[in-house]
């Protein structure tokens, strides 16, 4: 019987990775906090009437991805970008 610390697949799913999605929504959060901060709207505020209603996280959450956009393991690299970009619909 092999216990996790040598099971190799168990170390690697314990690991946390963040993926394309994740850091796409990140971006985007703090694109929409940055504009209503700057139009003078409350953290709560943008939580309840923009965040909210589209990501459907709690404002802990919330205040977990503001503070995790400081992290330069969350930034998309610009060859990544590219794929984000495309658009599915003109090619149908």
């Amino acid at each position: 019987m092999t216990s996790d610390l040598t099971n190799p697949k168990k170390n690697n799913s314990m690991a946390k990775r963040r993926g394309v999605s994740y850091k796409k929504r990140v971006e985007e959060i703090n694109r929409i906090y940055d504009r209503e901060v700057k139009r003078g709207v409350p953290n709560r505020e943008i939580w309840r009437r923009y965040i909210y209603p589209v990501y459907g996280i709690t404002e802990r959450t919330f205040y977990n991805i503001l503070n995790a956009s400081a992290e330069d393991k969350n930034k998309i690299a610009d060859d990544t970008r590219q794929l984000l970009l495309f658009n599915y619909d003109d090619y149908e």
